[in-house]
């Protein structure tokens, strides 16, 4: 049975026309998922070495272990903003003499083998593997790798029964922040008494069966759940939601677009994709600290923009590149209505200089890294809010590309074409160019003083730039029309 839910799934997939029309950028994500693998294998294979060479005195075990608590959170927190539960088109076969055990079992089963189940393992075995070979005892790290395994597939089960619950994503996020600020301050030893939790499974092969206890408790949670779920009349009767209505009386004072304001809004918070943009927005903040701490960025100043640019410009790239086409559901109706297209753009603008502004005030703790660092940020988000900002409503004006909004943005391709990779260069690569140029031949100052000086003067020109910008629009209404009109 297995077999033949594959085969259907298989002929379902490669007989869609969103396969057919789809492809060239499948080929694209293809090469990224192969880049992550590879990388993961690359640090699996020889993160051993490179902690026995940088720590001689510490045992590369320990260290890894010390820090499995953290990145077991983080996961968690990737998971709830990306991963969706692999489903199967099982209306028609609700009516055919086929178990609803099997049709939850093979769900649930499928889900074992997403992505961010596998790119776990590609990191996890080989260092296991490196560990045997540099003489660990082979029992133990047996122990430890069943250990690591088991914790990835709880966590898969866990992300599905804590999804959309926005309570649990708040509480699992908040108790790494605490943790990491325990330890940041000298307050209490996180990575000690992580490490030794995983240095006693080593030490203690046998406890690794007690994963296999909390792994077996969330299956069944979750198939309990979805076997309720699997009905025929539950399949195809309508959903009724009661619609929370929010308080947006304070977007009046905005003027003539706060209607469009308002709409956004309600958008956003109440649809999974955009949402899941607005949360990872908050998420880009963290970016520069991969950056910032490392030595080996300090001597490519480029890259060090390019973290700015990130850490104030998560929402304005992310949101930005997919306008209009996050109203591509109800777009005739928006067309059909009586108002100048110059405000509904206004209205897209005054959001993504609004959120880059809320990411740059909560960017202040950064100037614990010293004032160059913060003014490189300060001249990101001056350059997201004149230059991106406005480019990306430029180039939307070439999205012609339906979104399903209930869908998950990780691995969801719907409105993706070659404009947001091209868009890409003039983006990132011109304030990391300019900078990096005016840097090494000018002087330090000057880089932040360029990137700058091109968001103000975008600003200055906006006037301009929005009636270029909604001539454009108004002349591809139809196209757009059109477009969005058809199924994704």
């Amino acid at each position: 049975m297995i077999s033949h839910f594959l085969k259907l799934e298989w002929k379902q997939y490669f007989r869609s026309s969103h396969w057919q029309k789809g492809i060239a950028l499948k080929i694209i994500m293809g090469f990224f998922v192969l880049y992550f693998l590879v990388a993961f294998l690359a640090i699996g294979v020889g993160g051993y070495f490179i902690l026995k060479k940088k720590f001689p005195e510490q045992d590369p075990l320990q260290i890894v272990n010390s820090f499995l608590l953290f990145a077991i959170l983080g996961d968690l927190i990737v998971r709830y903003l990306m991963q969706t539960l692999p489903i199967m088109n099982i209306k028609p076969l609700l009516i055919l003499p086929i178990k609803k055990t099997k049709l939850v079992h093979y769900v649930l089963g499928k889900s074992a083998f997403s992505f961010f189940n596998i790119l776990g393992l590609f990191f996890y075995i080989p260092f296991s593997v490196v560990l045997i070979k540099e003489g660990y005892n082979t029992a133990g790290v047996l122990g430890w790798l069943a250990t690591m395994i088991l914790i990835i597939q709880s966590s898969n089960f866990l992300n599905f029964l804590i999804n959309k619950n926005n309570k649990a994503l708040i509480a699992i996020a908040t108790v790494l922040v605490v943790l990491i600020g325990l330890q940041k301050f000298g307050i209490y030893d996180v990575v000690s008494f992580g490490g030794s939790i995983f240095d006693y499974i080593y030490q203690n092969p046998i406890f690794s069966l007690k994963g296999v206890v909390v792994l077996a408790a969330l299956y069944q949670l979750n198939y309990k759940q979805l076997r309720n779920q699997v009905y025929l009349d539950a399949a195809v009767s309508t959903k009724v939601e009661e619609a929370n209505t929010a308080d947006l009386s304070w977007a009046d004072k905005l003027g003539d677009v706060a209607p469009f304001i308002k709409n956004d809004i309600r958008l956003i918070w109440r649809n999974k994709r955009t949402k899941t943009v607005f949360l990872m927005s908050f998420l880009f903040l963290f970016y520069g600290l991969i950056f910032f701490t490392n030595d080996t960025y300090a001597k490519m100043p480029a890259m060090l923009m390019f973290a700015s640019l990130f850490i104030t410009g998560g929402f304005t790239l992310n949101y930005g590149q997919f306008i209009p086409a996050w109203d591509s559901a109800h777009y005739k109706m928006l067309m059909s209505q009586s108002f100048r297209y110059r405000k509904f753009l206004e209205s897209k603008w005054v959001l993504m200089v609004a959120m880059t502004t809320i990411l740059y005030f909560l960017s202040f703790p950064y100037l614990y890294f010293g004032t160059d660092i913060f003014l490189m940020i300060t001249a990101g988000a001056i350059f997201n809010i004149g230059f991106n900002s406005l480019f990306l409503l430029y180039s939307g004006s070439f999205n012609r590309k339906r979104i399903d909004l209930t869908k998950s943005g990780f691995g969801n391709t719907q409105g993706t074409s070659a404009t947001q990779f091209l868009i890409i260069i003039p983006l990132m690569l011109l304030p990391m160019l300019l900078f990096w140029v005016f840097n090494k031949f000018v002087g330090h100052n000057s880089g932040f003083i360029v990137v700058a000086a091109i968001g103000i003067i975008s600003l200055l020109l906006k006037n301009y730039a929005m009636n270029f910008i909604e001539k454009k629009y108004i002349k591809d209404k139809y196209a757009m029309i059109n477009a969005f009109g058809k199924e994704a």
